[in-house]
This record gives C-alpha cells, sequence and structure tokens, in this order.
C-alpha cells in the first residue's frame, strides 16, 4: 500500500467492498457497543470477576477505578482500530485530492462516529455521555492512523527484503 498520490484507477465493486466493509461492518459494532450493551453494569460481569481473582485483596473502590481504566483503554483500541480502517479505505480512494488527505479524513470520520456514539449514549439511561470521551475516542483514531501510516511507510521497504529474500534462494 502506497502512500503516493498518483491518479489510481477506479477500484471494481469487490476490491471497493473489500475496502469499505470492514469499515462499515466495525462502525456498526461501535454503535452495538454504544447501546445498553455495553454499559458499565455489563461489563462488569465480565470484568469485575477477572479484576477480584487477579486481585482477592482489593477494595471495592479500587475494583471499580481498574474497571474504569479498562473501559477507557477500550475506547482507545475501538477508536484506534476505527481510525485504522477508515486509513486504509480512504488511502485507496480514486481522487487524488481526496486521497493525498486520507488522513484528515479519516481522523474527521472518527470524530463524527465518536460524537455520534456520544449523542446516542446521552439518551439511554444505562450509559453515561461524555466530551471526554469524545476526546479519548479522537485520541485512539489517530493512534490507529498514525500506526497506519507508519506500517504503509514501512511497507515497500518490507516487500522490498522479501523480493530480496526469495531471490538468494
Amino acid at each position: 500500500m502506497k502512500l503516493e498520490t498518483r491518479n489510481q484507477k477506479p477500484k471494481s465493486r469487490r476490491e471497493q467492498i473489500i475496502l469499505y466493509a470492514p469499515l462499515f461492518i466495525w462502525i456498526g459494532v461501535i454503535f452495538f457497543l454504544s447501546s445498553g450493551q455495553g454499559a458499565s453494569t455489563r461489563t462488569s460481569l465480565i470484568i469485575r470477576p477477572i479484576l477480584e481473582f487477579l486481585f482477592p485483596n482489593a477494595s471495592f473502590e479500587t475494583i471499580a477505578f481498574y474497571h474504569g481504566i479498562i473501559r477507557k483503554c477500550a475506547h482507545l483500541t475501538e477508536y484506534g482500530i476505527l481510525g485504522l480502517l477508515a486509513s486504509r479505505a480512504f488511502v485507496n480512494l480514486a481522487s487524488m485530492p481526496l486521497r493525498k488527505y486520507f488522513y484528515l479524513l479519516a481522523a474527521v470520520l472518527v470524530l463524527i462516529v465518536a460524537s455520534a456514539d456520544e449523542f446516542n449514549q446521552s439518551f439511554n439511561p444505562e450509559r453515561t455521555s461524555s466530551p471526554i470521551d469524545v476526546l479519548i475516542d479522537l485520541t485512539g483514531g489517530v493512534v490507529g492512523i498514525f500506526v497506519f501510516v507508519l506500517w504503509a511507510r514501512r511497507r515497500p521497504a518490507l516487500d522490498k527484503l522479501a523480493t530480496e529474500h526469495t531471490e538468494i534462494r
């Protein structure tokens, strides 16, 4: 995957599905987790017993604190994946001006999804909505975009090494 901005031929229907289906599926996963299924009371059914096993002498407050940290890390991770998938899709846009700024498009998509996610949670009594969560989500998305850029820039060098390695044999 190259980060160059030369004109590309339009992608086939199959290639577009391969690029965009994971992105849309992941957005669906995010909105599913935004429902009551991702509420703290539900996730504590899984996380709390694990924390109590790992820290048997920890107080309720300590377990609750660790649970909160794990949930915030989950925000970073899920939006990091979103940023990665959005970058993967947008770097392959046929339009050169859009492809040139794929990272901005990916960041805007992350911000829109994070804002919509928090807005959606504001209507659910089991969930809390917070602008801080939008910032955490955006941070995760930017990290995912950054990881994609590093991987994509390193990829030609890795491809060259693989070619040299197979030529030696």
